[in-house]
């Protein structure tokens, strides 16, 4: 093999593992929260279309609201009741009010997750305003609902059968792009189901 060559192949072979790694950043972040949702790891809840309903000798647990805003961010965030007690696989709807009190449009996106982190993978949400981008004009407040349930099987897992209180919070970032994908979806707390 020519010394030529030789640089060829070390020129081509350096530019495709480089590509590699560019395409291993890029899908880092997306098979990362994959990864999460399948196992619950860091506190991260799974999904759900239905809850399995409770049976009226299902143990209790309480879970606890939390609300946060990002640095910069001006919404006022709050979760409109501080807990609820309900028995496993009861599903539950609860709301999260947002305010946008600044003379200015602004667009928000938000995170979640459970503690204690082991019980992330029995708590299911069937529907939230995660991840999804949105927007509030000055002076508007929303209330944002989650519906979710604790899965039956947490009370059997020897992990996490003494677990009886769980934190779902959420922070709110303020997304700076110059388009928004959706607008906040309004809800009636009168729809809730406090216990």
């Amino acid at each position: 093999m020519s010394r030529t060559n030789g640089k060829r192949i070390t020129v081509l072979a350096s530019m495709l593992m480089l590509s590699c790694m560019v395409a291993l950043t890029a899908a880092a972040v997306p098979l990362y929260r994959l990864f999460c949702q399948v196992t619950g790891f860091g506190g991260t809840t799974t999904t759900a279309e239905v809850a399995p309903g409770a049976t009226e000798d299902a143990p209790l647990v309480t879970v606890r609201f939390n609300a946060n805003t990002g640095r910069g961010m001006a919404w006022d965030f709050e979760p409109m009741q501080l807990e609820v007690t309900a028995r496993v696989g009861e599903q539950i709807t609860v709301f999260y009010e947002a305010s946008n009190p600044t003379d200015r449009d602004i667009t928000g996106t938000s995170t979640y997750n459970v503690t204690p982190q082991k019980v992330g993978g029995y708590f299911a949400k069937i529907d939230c305003f995660c991840f999804t981008e949105q927007l509030l004009q000055p002076g508007q407040s929303v209330a944002m609902p989650v519906t979710f349930f604790v899965d039956p099987e947490l009370a059997i897992d020897p992990l996490t059968k003494e677990v009886r209180t769980i934190t779902l919070s959420y922070t709110f970032f303020e997304v700076v792009s110059e388009e928004t994908t959706t607008s906040a979806v309004l809800a009636d707390p009168a729809d809730a189901v406090i216990n």
